[in-house]
Order: structure tokens, then C-alpha cells, then sequence
């Protein structure tokens, strides 16, 4: 299926929903993309409120889609009903987008994020960028004074990363943020050693290693994109670890899923539980 240029995202009247929308009005006009409102059967509730507008007979999508022009003046916005309950609604809407964004839901607690059913579903099967906007974010959030914060994105420079690059790369020129490229690494325990294989000895070889292998998965990306000032960092530990914390004063943070895998693996699902920054989930080979 052809990717249109379009960005989409999920409506249904929630909470979640409408600060998505907000999120990803901003960020289609940074792209210069139509912002397409999408709402699967089954998810018609209450149309949210505009102060000083009486439209007693409208719907979800015609009121959030007039709070956003009233907002946003320059954004196209195009609404759409479907009949396809809501997974597969948003799963055929992702296709044929840049990308989809979903809400989900913020606690207060060290619980985290309640990422619901649905876009935990579309987030592990969909075959285009999926971005979970928490509720309660607001526009300012992003900024550090004057400037963007940055984009964070986690790497396994072991696999193939262009995908993620890619989408963090365009992601932090277009808020003239910078990007903090991240690569975790441990070494195995010994009795997990196998012939030939790295010890404790061979950290140093192996840092270098890896190092090199940051740089040069990164090197194209900065011949392609030279006006984002880019930082690598090498951290020994857990990735999951490392990528919360620098995710803490992230505007965007951004992670991989692989398409041949059935769910999200341990790092990107503890980032979507838990940071607080909108997360890209980019899915790759």
C-alpha cells in the first residue's frame, strides 16, 4: 500500500485523544502534512466542549476538528469515519499514513502509563511509525527555555537502525532540537560465554567496537541532515535504564520494533509504560 502524506490520529472524545490531536496538529504543521482525524465504529461519545461554541447536534469529529482549525488556522484537516472496529480502523489509517498518533492515559504514581488495549495492539502490529502522546502533556513541555529539548533516540547498532535514525534525524530538524543518539551495552555473564566469544577482558575491544559501530551507523545521517548537532553516547548497563533516564528531558523520544515480532521487546515496552515525553515506536527489520 502506497504511504500517503498524510498524519493521522485516533479520535474517539477521550482525554487522551484530544491532547493527541493537539500534539499531532503541531506536528503536521511542522511536516507541512494534512492532519487526517480518524474514528473506528463503536467509539462515538459525548463531543468535547468549546467554550463559547453552542453545537449541540455535532459530533466527535466535527468539534475536535473545529477546536483545531480555530487553533491552528494553517492546518488542512480532513475527517474520517470508518467502519472497521478499532484496531483495525487505526492499523489501516497507519498504513496509509507518515504516521499514526493514539493518546494514552498518565498516572500520577510510579506506575507509569496506562497504554490501552488498542494502542497497544496497533503499536505492535502497525507497519508505519506509531506516536503515543500522553494526556496531560502541554505544547511548553517540549521547550528548555527558548530552544526545543532534545530528541532521544535508543539504538541496537547490532541491527539495522536506519529506520529509527531516519525518522529521529528528521524529527530534530524539524524542531532545530538536538539529537542524542544512545547505545547500551553489557557484557554476557560467563557462563553464558560461548566459544570464542567476549569476556571481561575483551570490554575495552568490545567498547571500542561498538563505538565505532555507533558513529558509523550515525555518520550518514549527519552528511544527510548537517544542521543537527548530534551527540552519541555509549552507556554500559540496560538499555531501558539509560534511554528512561535520558528520556526525562526529551521533547521526543524514540525507539525500534522489530515487524517479525509478536510484541514490543523490553526496552521499548518499558519506555511506552513509562516516559513521559511523546514515544515514537518506528518499526524496522
Amino acid at each position: 500500500m502506497t504511504t500517503s502524506r498524510v498524519l493521522s490520529v485516533g479520535t474517539d472524545a477521550s482525554r487522551e485523544s484530544v491532547h493527541a490531536a493537539d500534539w499531532a496538529a503541531r506536528e503536521a504543521l511542522r511536516r507541512r502534512l494534512p492532519l487526517r482525524l480518524v474514528q473506528a465504529a463503536g467509539t462515538e461519545r459525548p463531543a468535547p466542549r468549546l467554550p463559547d461554541v453552542d453545537l449541540p447536534d455535532r459530533g466527535v469529529l466535527d468539534v475536535v476538528a473545529l477546536r483545531l482549525s480555530y487553533a491552528h488556522p494553517a492546518l488542512e484537516i480532513i475527517a474520517r469515519r470508518r467502519a472497521e472496529q478499532p484496531v483495525e480502523a487505526l492499523l489501516d489509517a497507519a498504513a496509509e499514513s507518515e504516521a499514526l498518533v493514539l493518546g494514552t492515559r498518565g498516572f500520577t504514581g510510579y506506575s507509569g502509563f496506562l497504554v490501552g488495549s488498542v494502542a497497544l495492539a496497533v503499536t505492535t502490529r502497525a507497519t508505519r511509525p506509531v506516536v503515543l502522546v500522553r494526556a496531560g502533556g502541554l505544547p511548553e513541555d517540549e521547550w528548555e527555555g527558548p530552544d526545543f529539548r532534545p530528541v532521544v533516540v535508543g539504538l541496537d547498532v547490532t541491527a539495522p537502525v536506519d529506520d529509527l535514525l531516519s525518522y529521529a534525524f528528521e524529527a530534530a530538524a524539524l524542531r532545530g532540537a538536538p539529537l542524542h543518539a544512545l547505545h547500551a551495552w553489557t557484557l554476557p555473564p560467563l557462563r553464558g560465554l560461548q566459544p570464542g566469544g567476549a569476556g571481561p577482558g575483551d570490554a575495552a575491544r568490545q567498547e571500542e567496537r561498538l563505538r565505532r559501530s555507533l558513529a558509523e551507523a550515525v555518520q550518514a545521517w549527519r552528511t544527510k541532515y548537517p544542521e543537527v548537532r548530534v551527540e552519541e553516547r555509549l552507556l554500559y548497563g540496560q538499555p531501558g535504564h539509560h534511554l528512561l533516564k535520558a528520556a526525562t528531558g526529551a521533547s521526543l523520544t524514540v525507539v525500534g520494533r522489530r515487524t517479525d515480532a509478536s510484541r514490543l521487546g523490553c526496552t521499548a515496552h518499558s519506555v511506552v509504560h513509562h516516559v513521559t515525553s511523546p514515544v515514537a515506536i518506528v518499526p524496522h527489520g
